[in-house]
């Protein structure tokens, strides 16, 4: 019995080789490769030792998530990711931009180990362009605050059924073409950063309530003329007591992206102050493979004290398995 079983694994295995090797041949001779390369926004998962510290000689690894991923729209790349926890469930919340209709729309993807993941859904399609798609919690609630700067405003969305129904429940801030608005709650308030689409002014907001009234800040802009540090590049982190933010380095005199990370020294309805952490990014392009050319977007999150994860993206060439007719 034990020999039949053995045998029909092995048979098995021979048929299995066997077909793949009659779809590369097949592939072949249709001038279809069966290994392609691919240059595109993908999705990686980071490991460090705090929000700070993401060294990329630990993060030499394959992006989890691609265009290639996507089964419900005719994606061209994959971006912008923000990590959520939920009981034993990790979500993965990004912008999927849909080369059919030319504009981003949210989608999210899950994983019980953050290693693995698996693409669930597209879950806000607007009229017109998202990305960027920041969750969070609040009390009970899971609510999210996307890109859309094409309809000059800064919106609010609820989960209804999260993580895959979520409904309109009002506009912050409106007036301006707001890019990558960024929450955090601190010190009793509700801190609200988003650039505009310049890329080189940042303003800063602040309510009681998330709902609001929110006020923008008596200094904001709080940053002008700057494009090394004026747009956010993802989730604003509370870390040892302090606030940091991350930006998005996006100078043409650079010409990459690369993202820094901001200590925040002074924050208050009347006041404000931040110093840069340390001389060199916290993440950047490795000049080759799927983040060769640009990474602009950092989420961290603790596991535990000492252990970090984070989403990043990266914009680069990365290898496609299988025949692409």
């Amino acid at each position: 019995m034990r020999r039949r079983f053995v045998f029909t694994i092995f048979l098995a295995g021979v048929c299995l080789l066997i077909g793949l090797a009659a779809g590369i041949f097949v592939g072949i001779k249709r001038g279809v490769p069966f290994v392609t390369e691919r240059e595109q926004w993908t999705i990686a998962i980071y490991r460090g030792d705090s929000p700070l510290d993401f060294p990329a000689s630990k993060n030499k690894r394959w992006p989890v998530l691609k265009a290639e991923d996507v089964t419900d729209r005719n994606a061209k790349f994959v971006a912008d990711p923000f990590l959520i926890q939920d009981a034993s469930t990790w979500y993965l919340f990004f912008e999927v931009y849909d080369n059919d209709t030319q504009q981003g729309d949210l989608a999210v993807a899950t994983s019980k180990n953050t290693r693995s993941w698996k693409y669930q859904q597209v879950i806000i399609d607007e009229p017109f362009h998202l990305s960027y798609p920041y969750v969070f919690k609040s009390g009970d609630d899971y609510y999210l605050i996307p890109e859309s700067f094409e309809a000059n405003s800064i919106r609010l969305y609820r989960a209804t059924n999260f993580p895959y129904e979520w409904e309109f429940v009002e506009t912050l801030v409106d007036g301006k073409d707001y890019v990558d608005p960024s929450i955090a709650f601190f010190d009793g308030r509700w801190w609200l950063y988003s650039a505009t689409t310049s890329n080189d002014t940042l303003h800063l907001f602040y309510a009681d309530d998330l709902l609001g009234p929110w006020q923008e800040h008596p200094d904001s802009p709080i940053v002008e003329n700057n494009t090394h540090k004026a747009r956010s590049s993802g989730r604003v982190t509370v870390y040892e007591d302090q606030l940091y933010r991350f930006t998005m380095d996006v100078s043409p005199d650079f010409g990459t992206h690369q993202v820094w990370a901001y200590r925040v020294t002074d924050i208050s309805p009347t006041t404000y102050a931040e110093e840069r952490v340390g001389d060199d990014p916290i993440i950047k392009p490795d000049g080759s493979g799927w983040n060769g050319q640009a990474m602009h977007q950092l989420d961290p999150h603790e596991l535990e004290p000492g252990k970090w994860i984070a989403s990043v993206d990266g914009f680069g060439k990365y290898l496609v398995f299988g025949l692409q007719y």
